[in-house]
């Protein structure tokens, strides 16, 4: 049999490990009759009633090309967050502003720069476009500035810092975040990526704006996967600079949020009492979640996100994991990150994180 040999791809892609997202099948739970799915820090609550309204009144328009300039999501996104409508770019998820950045901004012979255990998309970005990745090491799972920083060279060209991280859940203080902007060379780019920032209630945080309204090398991340339940619909967004702002729109594709999730970001934009409703969920079943987990021996890290990271020490991650799922619970391994010892278990509803606890403790009980 004669095999077809493929054209040779450019140096640096076969060095991608390919990302694996959390898993979506499973055995239904016997109590609950559905999969529990805490895999991939989707909202406890699914989308804005709002939110599914906009997306099903587009159903008869699905012909039409949407809006290459998402200019509506733009300028609601603007009124919602006190920011300039022109900085503001859209994207089919934060995922593809990450690979927008290291397309426009990196290249073979340059680094980008990450924490060791931040999300897996910025090394592979990365080594997309032939960029080199360099994680810098932590301190017992907290973002290090001072590793970041010494890690800095001439080659580098943008730092990724996720705000709060995945997946530790580790909320670096804000003074921190300022310190690190302050020592970069302005020509390195800090790409500070606030997926979950609509779930901190802490005063003296910013997810990057005020900072990008002062430095011409300061892009802020957001998505619409977390908080507002839309991932399937894949919407993200950016703020930085004009310079910046210009660089990706002219490296974007010309349709890249399609119509259905503009105008469903737009409703969910609208729906605050959805998203308190959702913050106010999710801190306290996190909260009661780690102290259940904790009673069972556990160690769930502090986390600022709606998911928490569980060490479990010298027992079986993988084999809890398992039995989670032959119970129809479904939450993610952490082999990727190089965290073998730990699970990332999302915040569910009140039933599921009650499954959750109690499929763990017959698990550890050997039941």
């Amino acid at each position: 049999m004669t095999t077809i040999q493929a054209p040779r791809p450019r140096p640096g892609l076969l060095d991608i490990d390919p990302y694996i997202g959390g898993e979506a099948n499973a055995v239904p739970h016997p109590r609950l009759g559905r999969t529990i799915r805490l895999a991939s820090n989707e909202g406890a609550f699914g989308p804005s009633p709002q939110a599914t309204a906009a997306y099903r009144e587009l159903g008869g328009e699905i012909h039409r090309y949407p809006d290459g300039g998402a200019c509506a999501l733009r300028e609601a996104l603007a009124a919602r967050f006190g920011l300039d409508a022109g900085r503001i770019v859209a994207g089919a998820g934060s995922d593809e502003l990450i690979a927008l950045l290291a397309k426009s901004y990196a290249g073979p012979g340059d680094e980008v720069l990450y924490s060791r255990h931040g999300f897996l998309m910025y090394p592979i970005a990365a080594k997309a476009v032939g960029a080199t990745p360099v994680a810098a090491p932590e301190a017992q799972l907290h973002t290090d500035v001072d590793a970041l920083l010494a890690r800095v060279t001439p080659r580098t060209r943008i730092v990724f810092l996720a705000n709060p991280n995945n997946p530790t859940g580790y909320l670096l203080p804000r003074a921190e975040v300022e310190r690190l902007h302050a020592a970069l060379p302005s020509d390195v780019i800090l790409a500070l990526d606030a997926a979950y920032a609509e779930y901190i209630d802490d005063p003296d945080y910013s997810a990057g704006a005020d900072l990008v309204d002062r430095a011409g090398n300061v892009v802020m991340l957001r998505t619409f996967s977390k908080i507002y339940g839309m991932g399937a619909l894949r919407l993200g967004w950016a703020y930085a600079s004009a310079g910046i702002t210009d660089i990706l729109h002219r490296a974007r594709g010309p349709f890249n949020v399609s119509a259905a999730a503009q105008a469903a970001g737009v409703a969910a934009l609208a729906d605050r009492d959805f998203v308190a409703k959702s913050v106010a969920h999710n801190a306290e079943w996190r909260r009661w979640t780690a102290a259940e987990l904790a009673k069972l021996g556990l160690a769930p890290l502090p986390s600022a996100g709606n998911f928490l990271l569980v060490d479990f020490g010298d027992r079986d991650a993988e084999a809890a994991r398992q039995h989670l799922k032959g119970t129809g619970i479904l939450v993610r391994q952490m082999g990727g990150y190089g965290l073998p010892s730990c699970l990332r278990i999302t915040i569910g509803t009140e039933d599921e994180m009650r499954a959750v606890v109690e499929a763990l403790a017959e698990h550890l009980r050997g039941r």
